[in-house]
């Protein structure tokens, strides 16, 4: 039994290779944290996953009125709102035109890049 617990303690601590520190197992470092930390973990990975934009950026290449009409026909913008995003992409040099879920902005980036505009993920 105790060559087991020997190979067990080998297997969750390695040792410090060029300078590097030991790597430890996670059931090890989540039995030593506290029962606030373990709470805000759980809390945090529970949390929707909301923090997310489409951010288009301004471009030399498209007209103002191609990406005004980008906005209507892909988001479902009125006009007015498609040219007050365009507006703000032209003068501001960026907008954010959607917020929601890493998946869908990434979508929704997915398309911009099809219609030849420019745009990010970020983390609002």
């Amino acid at each position: 039994m105790v060559v087991v617990a020997q190979l067990v303690e080998r297997w969750l601590v390695v040792p410090d290779v060029a300078g590097s520190s030991p790597v430890i197992h996670p059931s090890i470092y989540r039995d030593s944290l506290t029962e606030s930390e373990t709470d805000l973990d759980r809390q945090a990975s529970i949390a929707p996953d909301t923090p997310w934009t489409t951010t288009v950026w301004n471009d030399p290449v498209n007209l103002m009125s191609y990406v005004t009409h980008v906005f209507r026909t892909y988001f479902g913008h009125p006009q007015e709102e498609a040219e007050r995003l365009m507006l703000l992409v032209h003068n501001e040099g960026k907008a954010v035109v959607a917020t929601g879920p890493r998946e869908e902005m990434e979508r929704h980036t997915e398309a911009m890049h099809e219609y030849g505009l420019w745009a990010t993920v970020e983390r609002s």
